[in-house]
């Protein structure tokens, strides 16, 4: 099953995304991971949603608005997907990209944007496999201020 992220999920959610920057090679840091998430709640930054498993959250997904100037509409940025390990393969990654489209869908939104790291073999199984394709036709670039 899978909805919409609420506070009440903050403590559980935390653990998740935890594990997720952990993943990404990150330090552990549940604390701050359950502050950053309470503000993208409360400030409605982002939109999450979860997959339950008997009552316990086993994975989510979180995204973020953006805007296409050229297309004059709205784009989500799927910024973050996990699945805890024990509970891959089970269809939970693929229902959390549905609630993902079915976002995009009622906000209007002309698209979902990803990325995901060459060597990520099962994002890069997934992904096409729920219908997004390659964009290959830009430079994708970054700077960060670290």
């Amino acid at each position: 099953m899978t909805r919409k992220a609420t506070a009440a999920d903050l403590q559980q959610l935390a653990e998740l995304f935890d594990q997720y920057r952990i993943f990404y090679h990150k330090e552990s840091d549940i604390q701050a991971a359950e502050k950053f998430l309470a503000e993208r709640i409360e400030n409605k930054d982002s939109e999450i949603f979860v997959a339950e498993y008997n009552g316990r959250l086993v994975g989510f997904v979180q995204l973020y608005p953006l805007f296409s100037s050229t297309r004059m509409k709205r784009y989500w940025l799927l910024n973050d997907l996990y699945v805890n390990e024990n509970y891959r393969g089970k269809g939970y990654s693929k229902a959390l990209i549905e609630e993902a489209k079915k976002i995009a869908k009622s906000s209007d939104a002309c698209g979902i944007l990803l990325e995901t790291g060459k060597s990520n073999d099962i994002g890069n199984q997934l992904y096409p496999a729920c219908g997004f394709e390659i964009y290959d036709e830009v430079n994708f670039y970054e700077w960060t201020n670290e």
